[in-house]
This record gives C-alpha cells, sequence and structure tokens, in this order.
C-alpha cells in the first residue's frame, strides 16, 4: 500500500514542479536576454572555470553578484536543474529563447571533452562578432532610414501648412499652373480635407503588407528577394555565409557532429531559402556525399567557397577552411557596409534636394505668373 501511495505523490511532485518551469520559460520568453547580457554571463562562467570554480558554485556567485531579474531568474533555475543531476548544457537546452543550439552543442561537447574553458572564450568571441556586425548592419541602414523619415516629415509638413495657404492665389490661374503644383496642390487636398480616408486607407495597406510579410508566402518571397535582388544578395549571402561558417568551424573543431552542427546553423539563419539550401547539404551528407557536393550545387554560393570547402574536404582541413572564410567574408562585409553608408548618404541628399527643388519650384512659377498677369 505504501508504494501505491507514493507514486501519485512523485506523480504530483513532478506536476508542479513542470507547471513552475513552464511558468519561468513562458516569463524569459517575454523578456529574452540581450547579446551583451549573455556575453556578461559566458564571461563570469569562464573566468570562475578558469579560477577552478565547479559549475553550480559559479552560477551561485554570479546570482549573488546580479541585479537584473531576468538574468538573475534564469540562473537560479539553472542551478535547480543541476541540482537535479542534470548537466550543464542540459540546464541552457530548457531555455532555447535564450541560449542558441551551437552554445548548448558546444557546451555538450566540452563537458566530455574537459575543455569547456577553451568553448566558453569561443562562444564569447563569436557572440562579440555577431553583436558588432549586427551593429554595422544598423549603422548602415538608420543614417538613410532618418533622412527617407525627416524629408517624408518636411514634405507632409509642406503639404499640410504651406501649400493649403496659396490654394485660394493659384486658383485664379488654375489652367497656366505647371503639372507638378497642380499635382501638389491636389496631394495636399487630399491630406487636409480628407486626412481620415488617406490615414485609413494607409493603414490599412501597411496592416496588410504585414500580414503578407508574416505569412508563410510572404516570407519564402521576401527570403528570396534578399538572395536575388542586385545590392542586396551580396550583404544577405555574406552575412549567411558568416554566421553559418563560423558555426560550422567552432562546431567541427570541437567534435560536434555535422548533422547536428547543420541543425544549429538552421536555427541561426533567418532565412528559408538559405535552411532549404542547408537542407540539401545535410540530404547530401546522409546520403554518403560530402559536404562541398551541397555547396556545389546552391547558385549563390561563391565560386571562391565552393573551391575552398572541395579543397578543405580533400585536405582534412575543413574546420580550419571554414574559418578562413569566415573570417575573410565577415571583413568584406564590414567594408562593403562602410561604402554603401558613404554612398548611401549622397544619393539620399540628393534626392532630398531634388524632392525639395520641385516643390519650391512649383511654388515660385506660379508665383512669377501671378506677377506677370497683375503687371
Amino acid at each position: 500500500m505504501a508504494i501505491e501511495f507514493n507514486q501519485p505523490a512523485n506523480a504530483k511532485t513532478t506536476s508542479k514542479s513542470e507547471k513552475s518551469f513552464a511558468i519561468n520559460l513562458s516569463r524569459f520568453k517575454q523578456k529574452k536576454l540581450s547579446a551583451k547580457d549573455r556575453i556578461f554571463f559566458f564571461q563570469q562562467m569562464q573566468l570562475l572555470i578558469q579560477t577552478g570554480t565547479p559549475i553550480r558554485a559559479g552560477l551561485e556567485a554570479i546570482s549573488k553578484q546580479i541585479n537584473k531579474p531576468n538574468i538573475k531568474n534564469i540562473i537560479d533555475q539553472l542551478i535547480t536543474t543541476i541540482d537535479e543531476g542534470k548537466s550543464f548544457s542540459y540546464a541552457l537546452s530548457r531555455y532555447p529563447e535564450v541560449f542558441t543550439s551551437t552554445q548548448i552543442n558546444l557546451i555538450s561537447a566540452s563537458e566530455e571533452g574537459g575543455y569547456m574553458d577553451k568553448v566558453l572564450q569561443q562562444i564569447i568571441d563569436m557572440e562579440e562578432r555577431s553583436e558588432k556586425l549586427r551593429e554595422s548592419l544598423m549603422s548602415a541602414i538608420s543614417y538613410p532610414a532618418f533622412l527617407a523619415t525627416f524629408s517624408f516629415g518636411v514634405v507632409v509638413f509642406i503639404l499640410v501648412v504651406v501649400f493649403p495657404k496659396f490654394s485660394e492665389l493659384f486658383a485664379k490661374i488654375h489652367d497656366q499652373l505647371p503639372v507638378t503644383t497642380k499635382f501638389l496642390m491636389w496631394l495636399s487636398e487630399a491630406l487636409t480635407e480628407y486626412w481620415m480616408v488617406v490615414f485609413a486607407i494607409l493603414a490599412t495597406f501597411l496592416f496588410l503588407v504585414q500580414r503578407y510579410l508574416k505569412s508563410e508566402v510572404g516570407k519564402v518571397q521576401l527570403d528570396k528577394l534578399k538572395l536575388s535582388l542586385p545590392i542586396f544578395k551580396k550583404v544577405f549571402t555574406q552575412v549567411y555565409l558568416v554566421q553559418s561558417l563560423r558555426v560550422m568551424y567552432l562546431s567541427l573543431s570541437n567534435g560536434v557532429s555535422i548533422v547536428d552542427t547543420l541543425k544549429s546553423c538552421k536555427h541561426t539563419v533567418q532565412n528559408k531559402i538559405y535552411k532549404e539550401f542547408l537542407d540539401k547539404v545535410e540530404y547530401k551528407i546522409n546520403e554518403g556525399s560530402g559536404i562541398s557536393i551541397g555547396f556545389s550545387q546552391a547558385q549563390f554560393i561563391p565560386p571562391l567557397v565552393k573551391q575552398m570547402i572541395s579543397t578543405g574536404e580533400e585536405t582534412g582541413n575543413l574546420p580550419t577552411v571554414m574559418g578562413k572564410i569566415a573570417d575573410h567574408y565577415e571583413n568584406e562585409l564590414l567594408k562593403h557596409l562602410k561604402t554603401l553608408s558613404k554612398l548611401a548618404e549622397p544619393i539620399m541628399l540628393v534626392i532630398m534636394g531634388a524632392i525639395v527643388g520641385i516643390i519650391v519650384s512649383s511654388l515660385i512659377l506660379p508665383i512669377f505668373l501671378l506677377s506677370r498677369a497683375v503687371q
């Protein structure tokens, strides 16, 4: 009878534990850790492991220093999982929204090989490189985006505030007005008199575009454009190559299987077309072919990458070759982004100047026509 009584009790305890874990996990999904938070966490872990501190004691020491509730909560849950007899990598795997599959696989391999200190440094380097790349992308986009937004605001201001003051004046010579003036007057009237309709149409359009981009068809089309449009193709191809080849280099160098490595790459790269390419690479490997065969069949992969991977596979230095390719394209990408950013500034200024010139001429020319009529 005692055995029959204890079994439901254990089941109830497990249920409570799972329920508590689910609640905690839902909190973390609402507020993910930033890249800087993860870098800080891994830096602290590496420092403590270097000094010979056990993982559990290291986590407890970090938890006492942390002031951010979301990080502290995660670390406390990691400690609880380790107290249950689970490994550090298993504890991390319970938070897929926080830690990547690459990080989990690398730490799992290091636990078996006894070189976690080295792996944590590699993870820190990878996170720092990814953050630097993200900041470079944002920097290249932010200034042109600011100029475009500012230009749009100026145009709307002129159409809503300035043009209505000249509408009655220009109505006297409506037939003699330039085409641009007529168009801008029509646009000004639409924005001032029917602004609710314009706003409704614009909001509906943006809503439909957002819905389409969130749909599976929209995501696939957007991902295709990223790898096909002339300017964006080079940037996104290099971004995805750097991300995936860096993961492959670290994973294969530390004894992670090629299948697990490719799965990690799929979680790292956010592009369905590129993921399909990785699926084909995995399929070729399962068939018994080399990884170079899968790369050679992808049209958007540069010939240099195909050749170097083929050479690395033949010589047995594939991880090293992948690391060198990732370094090469990372440097090329950073240079390319700087060039694009420098080119975008004068182009946007020329566009802004042209828009302002059209608006000013559309105001000045009718005023000259009126002054001649008065004379």
